[in-house]
């Protein structure tokens, strides 16, 4: 099966960058994610740096997990969906670990008796500063990573997974639950081992919340489109409705006369009614099948690839 377009880019682009970043070490300066109180900081970083990479391990898993999930998303959202996704997690994993270096700079700071004025200009208690909190770069795609991990918890929660060295397969659900509390726990106990956990809870923390969003405005346009197809046929059909069921209550009348008067001929009621059961089986097993197939449809190509006839049997399925 060929690798989804956006997904293959990605893996193109950050490791050519990060051979680049080998033969050229400025481009981490560069590139890479300073903190905003550093001299070397632009806002394009909150993009760049999710291109660059700490080493070849670095690189490794978060490509390798990239493949994985990735190529998985991306056949369910379709291309836009899923680069809109990626970089709104990154970015925000950006934004939630600026945000976490500024905590760390005020405890220190603040503890030393400097106002809140005084450590956000922070030149005015060491005119330095700007330059050594260059030292502050963050590098690397795993806020992207992780939001797709939990991406693929969200969509697909009940696919068993087998994950080395664990000895037995884990659901989706338990197995991003359970990164969440290790970040969680690094991010208090380790916060000084050099990896960006807080960017990892905020990449989730962000596809968390834009998945939400996208759910609810599915659900919101699915309602609209099954009241505006429900508005065209009462406005067509209302006389046609009414006397529809006045026939309908007219026909199982005569239909219940009919059996009363053909009461002494068991056989042939019982025959009616095994018919009728067996054609509203039949019907039944047809609705469902489609209403699986539209639900396969969204899990491959996600709910925009609907037509609006198959809108509307999702819809009035959802009411039954």
């Amino acid at each position: 099966m060929q690798m989804p377009f956006v997904t293959k880019n990605l893996l193109l682009a950050n490791v050519v960058i990060f051979f680049l970043s080998l033969v050229m070490p400025s481009l981490t300066s560069l590139m890479g994610l300073h903190y905003w109180q550093a001299s070397q900081f632009h806002v394009y970083q909150l993009v760049t740096y999710m291109f660059m990479h700490g080493g070849w391990t670095h690189l490794f898993f978060n490509m390798f997990a990239l493949w994985m999930f990735g190529c998985v998303m991306e056949r369910t959202w379709g291309p836009k969906r899923f680069i809109v996704y990626y970089l709104v997690c990154g970015i925000g994993a950006g934004l939630m670990q600026e945000l976490a270096q500024f905590g760390s700079l005020f405890l220190d700071l603040s503890s030393q008796g400097a106002t809140i004025g005084q450590i956000i200009r922070i030149q005015t208690i060491d005119p330095t500063a700007p330059e050594v909190l260059n030292a502050w770069t963050t590098v690397g795609a795993s806020g992207s990573i992780y939001g797709i991990l939990l991406a693929f918890g969200m969509t697909y929660p009940e696919e068993k997974m087998f994950i080395i060295p664990i000895p037995f397969t884990i659901k989706a659900k338990w197995f991003v639950m359970g990164y969440i509390v290790i970040e969680l726990v690094m991010a208090f106990e380790s916060p000084g081992d050099g990896v960006a956990h807080v960017a990892h809870l905020g990449g989730m923390l962000f596809g968390f919340f834009l998945i939400r969003h996208w759910r609810s405005t599915a659900r919101r346009q699915s309602t609209f489109d099954g009241w505006n197809s429900y508005q065209g046929t009462a406005h067509r059909d209302d006389s046609a409705t009414i006397l529809g069921r006045i026939r309908k209550w007219m026909h199982l009348d005569r239909e219940g006369n009919h059996n009363a008067n053909t009461s002494n001929n068991g056989n042939f009621r019982t025959t009616s009614t095994h018919q009728s059961d067996w054609d509203y089986n039949a019907r039944r097993k047809q609705e469902e099948a489609e209403i699986d197939a539209i639900l396969e449809k969204i899990r491959r190509s996600g709910y925009a690839s609907l037509t609006a006839e198959e809108k509307k049997k999702l819809f009035e399925a959802s009411k039954k």
